[in-house]
């Protein structure tokens, strides 16, 4: 579950000390979904005309879509606006803010609830709205335009993903400093200032293949603890082959590893093939979604994968389920389903190579897993493959799925869709 993809834990004693007619602003949660979402999709998104969406985030009635792009619609389909790598819209009725057109000069890669209402952005840039902002800004959701007092920076690289528990706001990618100070693909920076934490320094190193890097985050609901995975095999010099788990307030390894991933299961070209990774909503689980190449090998390559959050050393996972030879890139954990989008053609295909294997089930480019056994679910609402879906986000009403096609649930909606929860 990444509501807001931000996380603030206020105590029932703690709310009690707040003066009365104090309004706080912690991070909406979405509720534990009751059941899977509808396979059908709400009307009323907006359509995005090119490119792709890299993720989604909803703060309060605003949702933020951010990726590679440059047109988007309404939902009819009425008029055109043009938006680079960045819009928002209206929960419920689509309509698209007028007064929020941030200029961005590269893709967008990530989003994070900041204080204040406010949006933090990670990816692929070096400006925003003209302001040097390497890799990493902070922007008001009402109107697109930078916050004042936020000042950060990556150095030599860029954003892949964000985390945030409210407070802090913690940086994964390929860049080897922020704010001019040493740091290898991992960082922790002040939610409303960007000032790099000095006590938060992990250090990864001894990358498999390609650049050392940092390719997905994952915080767990009380925010005490962050998985980490990337092109990595060693964390503060400990083995930890392309996955970690920090615990937060220490600000190093806990016991907790796996070899689950050490199967050089993809091929020379891919430096890493760990993609998303999510926690349930009570935190006592997270799963992992993985890519992989053309051929197919032994390991958990083109996968999902449930861990138990726990100090267990060597680590096997609770249960895996196999694509039979897709990738998949992206992961949200509701309390009643795992989903799971890329590009695959079938789930509970471990004897597959391509085809369907003995067992297995047709789910075209979209899917839901059982949480307790790991065996897909009935819900199949399909969607055109491409190159896959990399956003989800899940809200108290439904699912929002982002990809790079036009087709889903047999209907036109343009990289964008919602699965609302009845």
């Amino acid at each position: 579950m990444k509501p807001a993809r931000s996380l603030v834990a206020l105590t029932m004693s703690s709310l009690l000390l707040l003066p009365l007619g104090v309004a706080t602003a912690a991070p909406a949660f979405a509720a534990p979904h009751q059941g899977v979402v509808s396979e059908q999709p709400v009307q009323w998104t907006p359509h995005v005309l090119d490119g792709a969406i890299k993720d989604i985030l909803r703060i309060g009635d605003t949702v933020v879509v951010a990726g590679e792009f440059n047109r988007v619609s309404d939902a009819a389909g009425n008029r055109t606006h043009n938006r680079r790598n960045l819009f928002a819209f209206r929960h419920g009725s689509g309509e698209l803010l007028s007064n929020f057109t941030p200029r961005v000069d590269g893709t967008v890669t990530s989003l994070a609830e900041g204080p204040d209402g406010s949006v933090i952005l990670g990816g692929h840039f070096r400006q925003i709205n003209g302001k040097i902002s390497r890799g990493v800004a902070r922007i008001d959701a009402a109107t697109g335009q930078n916050v004042p007092g936020f000042d950060a920076a990556v150095n030599n690289g860029n954003v892949y993903r964000l985390a945030s528990d409210g407070s802090d706001v913690y940086l994964g990618g390929n860049f080897s400093g922020v704010n001019g100070q040493s740091r290898a693909g991992l960082a922790r920076i002040d939610a409303a200032t960007g000032q790099l934490d000095p006590d938060f320094t992990p250090t990864i190193s001894e990358q498999r293949r390609g650049s050392l890097r940092v390719q997905e985050l994952a915080l767990s609901p009380d925010g005490s603890r962050l998985v980490i995975n990337g092109t990595f095999t060693k964390v503060d010099g400990e083995d930890r082959y392309q996955i970690a788990m920090i615990d937060t307030a220490a600000g190093a390894l806990t016991p907790w590893s796996t070899s689950a991933y050490e199967a050089p299961c993809d091929y020379s070209a891919m430096h890493t093939y760990m993609r998303q990774m999510d926690f349930s909503p009570d935190g006592s689980y997270f799963a992992v979604v993985t890519a992989g190449g053309p051929q197919m090998k032994p390991g958990l390559c083109k996968s999902t994968a449930r861990f138990e959050n726990d100090d267990a050393a060597d680590s096997a996972p609770t249960w895996s389920n196999l694509t039979g030879g897709d990738s998949l890139y992206s992961v949200e954990v509701t309390s009643s389903a795992v989903y799971v989008g890329g590009h695959q053609r079938w789930m509970d295909n471990e004897q597959g190579a391509h085809h369907p294997g003995p067992g297995s089930v047709a789910r075209e480019g979209i899917a839901a897993v059982d949480p307790q056994s790991g065996r897909a679910l009935p819900w199949n609402p399909g969607r055109a493959r491409g190159h896959g879906v990399e956003a989800m986000h899940a809200t108290s009403d439904g699912l929002y799925v982002g990809s790079d096609t036009e087709r889903l649930a047999d209907a036109y909606h343009a990289r964008l869709g919602m699965f609302p929860t009845s």
